[in-house]
């Protein structure tokens, strides 16, 4: 189904069609869902609603302890992947083309954050451009909260509409994407909305990066889903528990039998003394803390959050990794591998999508390549997981020593070097002054 046909059967062929299109129910609630979110991590959580209470006859202010625990493991699983920048192999042209419009096109930027969003909310969005003053090849990830992708009845892309109010007038923008072209609707400076703009439109459709939903195959599901309901639970049992530590040490004073101090206790003097009859007691009372019942609590909750986001207790220095070999350390980083290999394959489902766009801008300007070079071009991940650096020199010296690597790969590999084009050209360079230097 195209676009003109989904429009003439969904909207009776109304030119105005996005505007209902926007309204419809299943994209008005993700919309929510993704603002949500965003407010989550910024630290409105459900312990913050805790109201006023009542002690002693008078209010009380609750204790509002924030852990911002959702916003960390989402951190760490998004520098765990993409903390390292990725390395693009092919054949020697493709490669070097392909390093290039990537550093041109700040794509390392562009990856972090289209990995953010997936993780973050389920689901990310991007558009490749060619721009317009330095003619490279970019892309553009458009917020979760201003996207709208129209499927068809197949699950087939068929337009993309991105909807947001902007400016102190709060004029809306609607820009429709299709397969050819971009229109962008504004109502800015009449009020009404009005065709402002009609591009063509060399990068086609956006790609959709998403995870899986096992409720919803065209969205994904934030990962921050898993382990919040338990990150609510940690705050609430922390949050209570300082309260009854302040009460514990605010005990009521029980007297029984005859008291003859007159007037009671003044709260505002130190060193107070008060008399009793005989056989009458004073006693202060307050609640026992069970403080190991609390650590068993709380610390049971914080390994089934770590477990349920795949997250290593070592990176949130809850494990002693004093005396760990490597092997060991793998192992403690096991869960966090998996994790790691599953948002690389969402990652890569959108890369191929990716790659062949830029073959096509790139063919416009006239870089062609063959399909073999095409089918060589790859990308390797560098997970962030702790490394033996001594023991990986010792391992590509004993490669080099058998002729089973190549020195751009053992360059490429060496985690003391970062820019692999640069080591060659020096390596080069050293070698005509050595090869000089014996000929004179």
């Amino acid at each position: 189904m195209d676009l003109n046909e989904y429009i003439k059967l969904n909207y009776n062929s109304n030119p105005l069609w996005f505007i209902e299109e926007v309204q419809q129910f299943h994209h008005q609630k993700r919309i929510l869902d993704v603002i949500k979110r965003k407010k989550y991590l910024n630290g409105k959580h459900a312990i913050m609603d805790r109201v006023v209470e009542n002690y002693n006859g008078k209010p009380y202010q609750p204790n509002k302890i924030l852990l911002q625990y959702g916003k960390l493991i989402l951190n760490l699983e998004q520098t765990y992947l993409l903390g390292n920048r990725l390395t693009i192999t092919g054949s020697e042209d493709v490669a070097k083309e392909m390093k290039r419009v990537y550093k041109k096109g700040q794509y390392d930027d562009t990856d972090f954050k289209l990995l953010g969003n997936v993780i973050k909310f389920g689901d990310a969005y991007e558009i490749l451009f060619v721009d317009s003053k330095s003619k490279a090849i970019k892309s553009k990830v458009i917020e979760n909260e201003n996207a709208y992708p129209v499927y068809d009845d197949e699950g087939e892309l068929v337009s993309f509409i991105e909807h947001y109010v902007a400016g102190e007038e709060a004029n809306e923008y609607f820009i429709l994407f299709s397969e050819t072209e971009v229109q962008k609707y504004s109502t800015i400076g009449t009020g009404k909305l009005s065709l402002i703009s009609k591009n063509k439109n060399v990068g086609g459709l956006p790609i959709h990066y998403k995870n899986v939903n096992e409720i919803n195959s065209l969205y994904g599901k934030s990962d921050l889903d898993d382990f919040v309901g338990i990150v609510d639970q940690l705050e609430d049992i922390l949050s209570k528990f300082s309260d009854s530590f302040y009460k514990h040490h605010n005990p009521l004073t029980v007297i029984s039998g005859q008291e003859l101090t007159s007037g009671g206790l003044n709260r505002h003097i130190v060193g107070n003394a008060i008399h009793l009859d005989d056989d009458s007691t004073i006693e202060l009372k307050s609640v026992n803390l069970n403080e190991k019942a609390f650590e068993t609590i709380f610390n049971t909750l914080v390994q089934q959050m770590l477990n349920l986001s795949s997250t290593p207790s070592v990176s949130l220095n809850s494990t002693d990794v004093s005396n760990l070999s490597e092997t060991s350390m793998k192992i403690l980083y096991q869960l966090s591998n998996q994790k790691g290999k599953q948002n690389e394959r969402y990652m890569r489902n959108g890369f191929e999508i990716r790659f062949e766009k830029i073959f096509e801008l790139l063919n416009r300007k006239g870089i062609e390549f063959t399909e073999d070079d095409i089918d060589s071009l790859d990308v390797v991940f560098s997970y962030a997981t702790p490394q033996n650096e001594t023991e990986i020199i010792d391992n590509l010296v004993s490669l080099k020593g058998i002729g089973a690597i190549s020195n751009e790969t053992a360059i490429e590999i060496n985690p003391y070097i970062s820019n692999t084009n640069q080591e060659l050209e020096r390596l080069n360079v050293s070698k005509v002054v050595e090869d000089k230097t014996v000929e004179e």
